[in-house]
């Protein structure tokens, strides 16, 4: 047998409390592109960080190319050959991709001939980059390949990915796997993380599954249904959720020539945005990220007060309210960054549950919290939406994204609104949690409510809504129902080249 890459033997990482990784033992090939699956808190992200040099194994041996590997830091890792891309970016959007490629190799590759040198490797790879562009002015995916050319730099014989596709459209996503394959068939070898199934399914030649910090198993992907491979990541059977026709009930959430000027300088502007979702049915946004999704969210919600346009909420004019105005009349929501703006770091659940609950659950009496109430709707929430946690006590900041993003869906759905806007509602969380709540979401509008939900996930959309539009360099087209579209034809709406897409991001940002 040919010898491994990188191997791992009985790692273990233990954290107050929580014992992240547990043993873990297994390997990744030559020219192999390994995914390493798992539910939220299985230890995934523990793991790579432990490879690329973040972390230190409490116990466990590493081994890289046949010799011994523990890595104190990122760029011993990166001189032994071992490149990352993280799921959120780490560029400056004031410096050009030139100079935050160079801040990201050493200084030897950073000498004389860097911009020939990345125009070199992008246009290669089919990576089409500008090195004198300017990052604030790059669309999501382009970014992406910042990163990812960043590492091709520096020649990787192992590149770690990590949800590399969750902020990209079908043709981009095409666009990367052929990369991949491409630097497989050069010699070099992928550690994967997807919560993708189906591809994982496409691209992998094996996985190893986690789940509680320990492997439990391994297989060829391409060999399993995506079904089964959830399976194995949640250790029982998997019900997806089924999308039944409901009857509509009248206009909950409406938007009329909604115009907006972006508060941060690469923001984007909203343009004449038309909106109009009923009771019982789920309306769904889709769009790469950058083109006015955030924006929107904070119009909807009240962060940015409307100037130009209305917003209605079940035939009252919102648009002048604030959030607590809004929530008052019966909205929930759940924006895109679920630490810092869905939760407060470091207030505990149950106080977070009060930040957004007090009203609709009574959680204050007199001015004055009521812990008992407030308590026990935190713990309502952790055990309907499954939240691995120590405990109600601890700080948001010390639950895993996976399942903090669980936290602050199940908070909001169980306060019951009329009207739910939420962005991202499954974003990092695994196929057992993403089905609980695209449950909670379809039994919500059965009840009665109006639900927004703006994705980068076209499955998801596909799902779960009813309609769906696509917002693109800020201009949003006209809602229509799933059964006239197709994946092929929304990613090119959302690129800005289908019919109606609106301009490139692009263009919104110049």
């Amino acid at each position: 047998m040919t010898a491994a890459l990188l191997e791992l033997t009985g790692v273990t990482k233990r954290f107050p409390g929580v014992v992240a990784n547990d043993g873990v033992t297994f390997a990744v090939g030559p020219k192999e592109i390994h995914a390493l699956l798992g539910e939220n808190g299985a230890g995934k992200s523990t793991l790579v960080k432990m490879i690329y040099g973040v972390m230190r194994p409490d116990e466990g041996a590493m081994r890289f190319a046949g010799a011994a590997y523990a890595p104190s830091k990122p760029s011993d890792a990166r001189d032994r050959g071992v490149g990352m891309v993280f799921q959120h970016f780490s560029l400056f959007e004031g410096l050009t991709v030139s100079e935050n490629i160079a801040l990201g190799i050493s200084p030897e590759l950073a000498k004389g001939g860097l911009d020939a040198r990345i125009r070199e490797v992008s246009a290669s790879y089919g990576l089409k980059i500008d090195p004198d562009r300017c990052v604030g002015t790059l669309s999501v995916g382009e970014r992406q390949r910042v990163e990812i050319v960043s590492c091709l730099l520096q020649g990787p014989r192992l590149l770690i990915m990590d949800e590399p596709t969750s902020v990209l459209t079908p043709q981009e996503i095409e666009v990367l796997f052929a990369t991949l394959r491409r630097l497989v068939s050069e010699g070099c070898s992928i550690l994967y993380i997807s919560h993708k199934l189906e591809e994982i399914r496409a691209l992998c030649h094996k996985a190893t599954i986690l789940r509680g910090g320990k492997v439990v198993g391994s297989c060829d992907p391409a060999q399993e249904s995506a079904r089964g491979l959830a399976e194995m990541m949640i250790g029982m059977t998997l019900t997806p959720p089924q999308r039944e026709p409901v009857a509509l009930g009248p206009v909950r959430l409406s938007v009329k020539g909604l115009s907006l000027e972006s508060a941060e300088p690469f923001g984007v502007d909203l343009d004449g945005i038309d909106l109009e979702v009923r009771a019982g049915e789920i309306v769904g946004i889709a769009g790469v990220a950058g083109n006015g999704q955030v924006e929107l969210m904070e119009a909807l919600i009240g962060e940015h007060r409307v100037a130009s346009g209305a917003i209605g909420i079940d035939g009252a004019a919102v648009g002048a309210e604030g959030p607590t105005a809004r929530r008052a009349r019966g909205m929930c929501f759940v924006p895109e960054e679920r630490l810092g703006h869905g939760a407060a770091p470091d207030m505990s659940l149950w106080e977070n549950a009060v930040l957004t609950a007090r009203a609709r659950k009574g959680l204050v009496r007199g001015g004055l919290v009521d812990i008992g109430k407030a308590a026990a709707f935190a713990q309502e929430v952790v055990a309907q939406f499954d939240v691995r946690t120590a405990g109600i006590g601890r700080a948001a900041r010390s639950l895993s994204g996976g399942n903090l993003q669980k936290y602050v869906m199940g908070r909001e759905i169980l306060q019951t609104p009329s009207v739910l806007v939420v962005s991202q509602p499954t974003w990092g969380v695994d196929a057992g949690a993403a089905a609980t709540i695209h449950k909670a979401l379809l039994a919500l509008a059965k009840a009665g409510a109006a639900v927004v939900v703006i994705s980068q996930d076209l499955d998801e959309l596909f799902a779960i809504s009813s309609r769906i539009a696509v917002i693109a360099g800020g201009k949003l087209t006209p809602a229509e129902p799933v059964e006239t579209l197709t994946v092929e034809a929304i990613g090119l709406s959302m690129g800005g080249t289908g019919p109606g897409g609106g301009a490139q991001a692009e263009a919104a940002h110049a």
